[in-house]
């Protein structure tokens, strides 16, 4: 069940730190291992049965994959407030974060009940499996879905115990701990504003702005860089200007995961395809969509986008072409090239130096997917 463990890793120079966000990404996944291989051992420690149920599966999920641009983000962080030294601490907290979202990924799976992640099982799909071949009785999808929370829950205790640990640890340790709370109540705040907004029917545009802001584009890259700023002592200024872009291009990150999650590939995003047209979940490219059918007239494609009667088949399809047909793919992706200029903008306010801006806005492209600007091509 579990992965292979990070091995190879280059010792991480004490005096300059990683020379790339992509090495310190790599340090961070290396101290990740050791990090699972304690808790583990703990959970083991606590109770067998638990340990290679939920245990090994948080770890299994942790290990798989993932881009770690959190972790990226908050190197960019430090660095931009000046950053040099000791990285221990900064890559306990990337850490922490990718565990943070291992906890969002399970929980959001089976609010969404999404039977893929990382191109594999999603971890209640896993846990119905189990319970079935071991002949257990009751519904499984029950037992899965409780099993699954409580594997999310476990995620955020050790996030939650790696970031108290690092803070004790460090002279700007309330700070970073207030940062870290701020994150975690946006995510929840988000997380319900979907549930309420696909309960009651809700598609405005400034809806969606805000729950995409709270559930996936704070704690993606704003709180992360802040983090990192944190970590290096950053003033108001650098800290306000990290918050601005780490805002703007955390939108563009969910804006692009929209249009993915509605167009994609499920054997290049490891993830279903159209299910979030075919539950209708508020996004912010349904909602432009819907917006703009009706400034549109167009009834055809307003009809089919709106919140209704539960989708037949080919509605996802129909829903796709009305998005295309009226421009709200377009709008989508020229909104998200904006945010991403808005973010590198706000960076540059840092005062960070010339390399690591430019480690910043190849970050950005990459949570954006964007195309890598040609050198010199001003934002």
């Amino acid at each position: 069940m579990l992965g292979p463990r990070p091995t190879g890793a280059e010792p991480v120079r004490p005096a300059d730190g990683p020379l790339t966000a992509r090495d310190a990404a790599r340090a961070a996944e290396a101290e990740l291992g050791r990090v699972l291989d304690e808790a583990l051992e703990r959970a083991r420690a606590t109770d067998p049965v638990f340990a290679r149920d939920i245990a090994e599966r948080v770890t299994a999920l942790v290990l798989c994959g993932g881009k770690r641009l959190r972790t990226s983000f908050a190197w960019c962080g430090w660095r931009a407030a000046g950053g040099a030294g000791d990285l221990a601490a900064l890559l306990r907290t990337g850490a922490a974060l990718e565990l943070v979202q291992a906890c969002a990924l399970i929980h959001d799976d089976v609010m969404d009940d999404s039977a893929l992640r990382r191109g594999a099982p999603s971890v209640h799909v896993e846990l119905a499996r189990m319970h079935e071949s071991g002949h257990m009785t009751g519904p499984p999808g029950a037992f899965a879905a409780s099993a699954a929370v409580l594997a999310g829950d476990l995620a955020l205790v050790w996030a939650d115990d790696l970031l108290t640990e690092t803070a004790l640890g460090s002279p700007h340790g309330p700070r970073l701990h207030r940062e870290w709370q701020e994150m975690r109540g946006e995510m929840v705040a988000g997380q319900y504003r979907d549930l309420h907004a696909q309960a009651t029917g809700a598609l405005a545009v400034e809806d969606a702005v805000t729950i995409a802001t709270l559930k996936s584009a704070l704690y993606t890259v704003g709180r992360p860089l802040a983090l990192g700023g944190i970590l290096a002592d950053a003033d108001a200024s650098v800290l306000e200007a990290l918050r601005s872009a780490g805002r703007c291009a955390g939108l563009a990150f969910q804006l692009r995961d929209d249009i993915i999650g509605a167009f994609g590939d499920p054997d290049l995003t490891g993830k279903p395809a159209g299910d979030d047209l075919r539950t209708r979940k508020p996004t912010y490219l349904l909602a432009a969509g819907a917006r703009l059918a009706d400034a549109l007239g167009d009834r055809e494609s307003a009809n089919i986008l709106v919140p209704g009667e539960p989708p037949g088949p080919g509605t996802v399809r129909l829903m796709r072409a009305a998005l295309e047909r009226i421009g709200a793919r377009a709008a989508v992706e020229a909104e998200i090239t904006q945010l991403a200029d808005a973010s590198l903008r706000h960076f540059a306010r840092t005062g960070a130096e010339p390399t690591v801006r430019r480690e910043f806005e190849a970050l950005v492209e990459r949570a954006a997917g964007l195309a890598p600007r040609r050198a010199g091509e001003a934002a």
